[in-house]
């Protein structure tokens, strides 16, 4: 873009305009353009590998972002530079994110595909408190302390296209900022010179410092855990649900860099949703294998994970779990009655006709489990936004139960900690309209040198509450495996 388009679209009423720069990056990594460009406060990085087997093609860089927008209980903050410059209290917080996403009118860059800024973050489980007023308050105790909603405005970004091989850097500029786009144009030759200087390598913890299984703090204990799975059984003969998912936490000291966790995970256990986030007093690392939902020009999708085995030693091990899965009447139940679930959810901000399950009851396989997958997509109606859809679909059934707010009443009851981070979503809501957000599972949150882990199990009438509890155990290894890889120097011997 020259200067004389810029100007055209600053006349023409944008107040954010996208200048991009693609450069070629075949000697860099995601991970190294991160370190290099991105790696500070309020920064974050997402990848994806499809399947678990296949990179998908765009990764994003979030360079640190000054505005920071936060909802904890009523309480709606916006922060620019650490200050905050506007708060809110009482109102509907969905409705102030709607408010505050359209203050900013931004031009389109030409390829729609590319994530070219807006909000990214967070929405935790609670957050569907703001939607289903009927839940009240958590009321379990809040032992790790983070926000219900933590938004960033990303206005640098960084996208590497892992096919072409290339970078595109994108800042969205305001127009009325004195020499704006000669000051943009400095900035993309900066960003292009710091590509090429070495990776700032983060700080490995030297030696054997073990951290094993055993070393995690139970929250939830099992035999409280399985007295649970049984309390939940009763409720199911009694008519009241008929499934609710039960998760628990653990936890274990952490000193080191959360970086490396993110490397170690990334390495141990790649997934369609691999996420970052250095949000200054707590981080966020996930390798989520789900989809909460996605609106990509116009078409919602949302795509229900449920019915898990742990992966087999060999291949014919894993060919024989998963023939064993796809036959197991209590999984395939749980599926069908999760799809059923996610269809009703996206109807709700759909075309009437448009909700088609394309792909059903497939196996995925992940480093230490397996899952029954299914695809559901729909069309959003013209009247309704990416928020409205993550409103209709937050929590996922996978992550509540059905029916979804009488599970829901019973998590609050069952669990003794406010769920948090987990089980919510995160991602992007894009200026251009388009949404992707993960569920917040297969996730630590690192806070105050404590690493947090939560899992859970979906459970039905023919639960054993012994085998609900090694699931969740089993969920939760991959992340217990990537702690101990951080904390022994990224050893993968």
């Amino acid at each position: 873009m020259n200067q004389a388009d810029f100007q055209q679209l600053a006349a023409a009423g944008y107040n954010r305009i996208p200048l991009v720069r693609e450069v070629l990056a075949d000697t860099e990594t995601p991970l190294s353009t991160y370190l290099k460009l991105g790696s500070g406060l309020h920064s974050y990085l997402f990848e994806s590998i499809q399947g678990g087997e296949k990179w998908g093609r765009y990764s994003i860089i979030g360079l640190p972002c000054n505005t920071i927008l936060r909802v904890i209980g009523d309480r709606v903050t916006v922060e620019a530079g650490g200050k905050v410059v506007e708060e809110s209290s009482g109102a509907d917080p969905f409705a102030f994110i709607a408010e505050f996403q359209s203050r900013y009118r931004v031009a389109e860059i030409p390829d729609r595909q590319l994530f070219a800024g807006g909000l990214v973050g967070y929405f935790a489980y609670d957050s569907v408190r703001y939607v289903e007023t009927s839940m009240g308050p958590a009321p379990g105790e809040d032992q790790i302390g983070t926000p219900d909603i933590l938004l960033m405005l990303s206005e640098e970004v960084v996208v590497f296209d892992n096919l072409r091989g290339t970078i595109s850097f994108i800042i969205n500029v305001d127009p009325s900022a004195k020499q704006a786009y000669e000051n943009a144009e400095l900035r993309l030759n900066q960003l292009q010179a710091e590509l090429h200087k070495p990776v700032p390598l983060p700080k490995i913890s030297t030696g054997r410092n073990s951290i094993t299984e055993s070393d995690f703090a139970f929250h939830f204990q099992q035999q409280q855990y399985q007295q649970a799975v049984g309390k939940i059984k009763d409720y199911i003969v009694a008519g009241d649900v008929m499934q609710v998912v039960l998760a628990q936490r653990m936890s274990v000291d952490f000193s080191g860099d959360p970086v490396n966790i993110y490397r170690a995970l990334r390495f141990l256990n790649p997934s369609p949703y691999m996420v970052y986030f250095d949000l200054g007093d707590h981080h966020v690392v996930s390798a989520s294998p789900e989809i909460l939902a996605r609106v990509d020009a116009g078409k919602i999708t949302v795509r229900p994970l449920a019915g898990t085995r742990k992966r087999g030693a060999t291949e014919a091990e894993d060919l024989a779990l998963e023939k064993e899965l796809l036959a197991d009447s209590k999984e395939l139940a749980e599926h069908l009655m999760l799809i059923d679930l996610s269809r009703n959810d996206s109807g709700r901000v759909s075309k009437i006709g448009s909700v088609t399950v394309p792909k059903k009851m497939f196996i995925e396989r992940y480093s230490h489990v397996m899952h029954i997958a299914s695809i559901v997509e729909s069309e959003i109606r013209e009247d309704k936004t990416s928020l409205q859809v993550l409103q209709a679909t937050l929590p996922v059934g996978t992550l509540s139960g059905a029916p979804k707010v009488r599970a829901m009443q019973v998590i609050d009851e069952l669990e003794p900690e406010k769920r948090g981070i987990y089980g919510g979503a995160m991602g992007y809501l894009a200026w251009n309209g388009n949404m992707d957000m993960a569920i917040a599972i297969r996730t630590a949150v690192i806070k105050n040198h404590r690493l947090f882990i939560q899992a859970g199990a979906g459970i039905v009438a023919d639960s054993q509450p012994q085998m609900e509890w090694e699931e969740t155990l089993n969920k939760a290894r991959a992340i217990a495996r990537a702690v101990q890889m951080a904390n022994e120097s990224l050893r993968v011997d």
